[in-house]
């Protein structure tokens, strides 16, 4: 096979559009952090005077989650299962967007490359019409 069939046979594989989907929401995701760092600075003063009681709660909860545990574990692991699919299909649905969001932007830009790139193509030029003169020779 050639290299452009492999290439359009992984194109159109739904792997492709999942992976191309998590990239984007990625891209997303990371604009949104300098805003987040922004408030999570500002909470620092209050969070360092409340963590001491936190941690107090927080270690009496802990030893009643460790004895559930196994039970939740177990439905948590069929939930995930059937979350991962739907995941997956968001992010497929996701990449084909932006794949073709691209793709087309990539298309116009080759236009516009080609059109520019075009030779001028010259005008037909008709020939001017000849006049004859005649030269006259003395006998």
């Amino acid at each position: 096979m050639t290299l452009a069939t492999e290439v359009k046979k992984l194109t159109d594989s739904k792997p492709f559009y999942a992976v191309a989907g998590v990239g984007d929401y990625a891209v997303e995701k990371l604009r949104e952090l300098p805003e987040q760092l922004q408030k999570l600075q500002a909470r620092r003063v209050d969070l360092g005077k409340d963590l001491p009681e936190l941690a107090r709660v927080y270690a009496d909860k802990a030893e009643g989650f460790a004895k559930e545990l196994p039970e939740k574990a177990r439905g948590y692991a069929d939930q995930l299962t059937q979350r991962a699919s739907v995941v997956y299909e968001d992010f497929a649905t996701r990449g084909r967007k932006a794949v073709s969001k691209v793709s087309g932007e990539a298309a116009l830009e080759l236009e516009e490359v080609s059109e520019a790139a075009e030779p001028p193509v010259a005008t037909p030029v008709t020939p001017a019409k000849k006049t004859r003169t005649t030269t006259r020779t003395k006998a």
